[in-house]
């Protein structure tokens, strides 16, 4: 019997293993060796692998292939393949790996997801494409205008099933299966197989090869959990020397609001640090992680809402500030670290009050954490975060100006898209002209700030059109633009950014 279990192998097309080459990717995980046989059969499967555990090229892969050996072809508004995920990060993620495995079949594939215009997701339905990617809500909607229609459906996955039911998205997930073919090949993915998963499986899946990868509580074996016992007066001190350390991190916050606040607080101390949660427009989430994905701020700070749909290589720490409520969402958190068999540390603050808590839920969880009561400079902190200590410059938030209410000055920034214009640089330039006072007034580095306005001028022009094109911007409202200081400190930071704000109301 054949132990080989590479993907040309397992039945992976010559072109999208070489494909896979390119990218890296040599060896199938479990969750993908145990899979592809069967769905690159042509039957239904039921998968379930922690995150981190390679379930997106598991179900990319026979999708890809079924499409390029069905003989099927594009028509307007019916696509011939739906894949189904809970976030709009995942979402984007999803079509991003995909791009280049398509690409060797000649396949397109289209986004579709809520906190944009709908207009070029309503252009690319029309013209016909091969997959959509999306999220219920939007899809649903298009739906129901008549943008789309799901009878030419000949694959269907379900990814972060899960997290779906979760969001109280299942009922919105079963009208849209019920749309699609009964014979079409059918798959889920999931990090847990619960009783509303089960529901769907009942429901939509024939006979479904079912395949567990490990445990879905198992602790990943090269990820470290430590617990960290501080006062309260050291929590913000120990999170602000863990990021000031080199390398990616993720800090995830309970509330939104919270996020927020910490975020402006790594801003202020001179580490470089951007926010994700639901209050931001789709624009700023695309800005924000574009920054962490290039490294411009090397520290993201979260809601549970990115505990799911984020895949970042190389976090090599994850922190809660805030310990999660319940043990699924610390074990989705940490799996943002410990990637494709890469080492990974995990960090949770803990308060006395907290002692408790924290201890049931990292039983739950199945793990053990090493637990010590520090403060800052002690020498655990460095082990956990290695490397030389940076408070170069944050990346401070400016409020860049509304547009004029005639429109006149809306319509020559939409047109110029990424050039600025005569008014919107202006404006930037009162804005930079108030940091620089703010920073002086409190003994800030005048020079820095002003620099760090200037290389950011261009993509904040960018963001603010790309905010415009999406419905940000519709009525006059202003969107964040991040620029980065030097040499920054608190009070030169919050200093110049509230001049900058009241300026740019004005």
């Amino acid at each position: 019997m054949s132990t080989d279990t590479s993907f040309a192998a397992l039945g992976v097309p010559t072109s999208l293993v070489t494909v896979l080459d390119g990218l890296g990717i040599t060896m199938p995980t479990p969750i993908q060796a145990a899979t592809l046989p069967d769905s690159l059969a042509g039957r239904d499967v039921l998968g379930r692998g922690r995150t981190g555990s390679g379930k997106t090229y598991a179900f990319l892969l026979p999708l890809l292939t079924r499409l390029s050996q069905s003989g099927g072809r594009r028509q307007a508004r019916r696509p011939r393949a739906l894949i189904l995920a809970p976030t709009r990060e995942l979402v984007t993620q999803i079509d991003t790996a995909m791009a280049p495995l398509a690409k060797a079949f000649g396949l397109t594939s289209l986004t579709v997801f809520g906190g944009v215009g709908q207009n070029p997701q309503v252009n690319g339905l029309r013209a016909g494409v091969d997959v959509i990617v999306a999220c219920p809500g939007r899809l649903e909607d298009l739906m129901q205008q008549g943008h789309v229609m799901l009878d030419a459906i000949e694959v269907t996955i379900l990814d972060e099933a899960d997290h779906m039911a979760d969001l109280g998205f299942l009922p919105g997930v079963k009208r849209i299966m019920d749309k699609t073919p009964r014979e079409g090949q059918r798959m889920l993915f999931s990090a847990t197989l619960d009783g509303a998963i089960n529901v769907l499986v009942k429901r939509y899946l024939t006979n479904p090869m079912t395949h567990e990868a490990d445990s879905a509580q198992s602790p990943i074996s090269t990820m470290s959990h430590h617990v960290l016992h501080v006062n309260a007066d050291a929590h913000l001190p120990v999170i602000l020397d863990l990021t000031a350390a080199p390398g990616r991190k993720i800090v995830f916050t309970r509330t939104k609001h919270r996020a927020k606040k910490l975020t402006k607080q790594l801003n202020a101390s001179g580490v470089p640090a951007v926010e994700l949660h639901g209050n931001l427009s789709q624009g700023a989430r695309t800005r924000n992680m574009d920054d962490f994905h290039s490294g411009r701020a090397q520290t993201l700070v979260a809601t549970d809402i990115a505990a799911r749909g984020i895949h970042v290589d190389d976090v090599a720490l994850v922190i809660h500030a805030d310990p999660p409520v319940e043990h699924k969402a610390y074990l989705h958190r940490s799996g943002r670290t410990a990637r494709a068999g890469h080492d990974g540390m995990v960090v949770t603050m803990m308060l006395d009050e907290q002692a408790r808590d924290v201890r049931d839920l990292t039983r739950k969880a199945g793990i053990k954490p090493t637990t010590t009561r520090v403060q800052l400079g002690h020498p655990l902190l460095a082990e956990l975060a290695p490397g030389e200590r940076s408070y170069a410059g944050g990346l401070v938030r400016e409020e860049a100006p509304a547009a004029p209410r005639n429109g006149s000055g809306r319509g020559r920034s939409q047109r110029s898209g990424g050039n600025a214009g005569a008014g919107s640089a202006r404006g930037r330039g009162r804005g930079a002209g108030a940091s620089r006072q703010g920073a002086a007034a409190q003994g800030g580095p005048a020079r820095g700030t002003r620099s760090g306005g200037r290389s950011r001028s261009g993509q904040g022009s960018e963001g603010q059109g790309a905010a415009a094109r999406s419905g940000g911007g519709r009525r006059g409202g202003s969107s964040t633009v991040y620029s980065t200081t030097s040499g920054s400190s608190a009070a030169s930071f919050s200093a110049g950014t509230r001049s900058g704000t009241r300026r740019a109301a004005r």
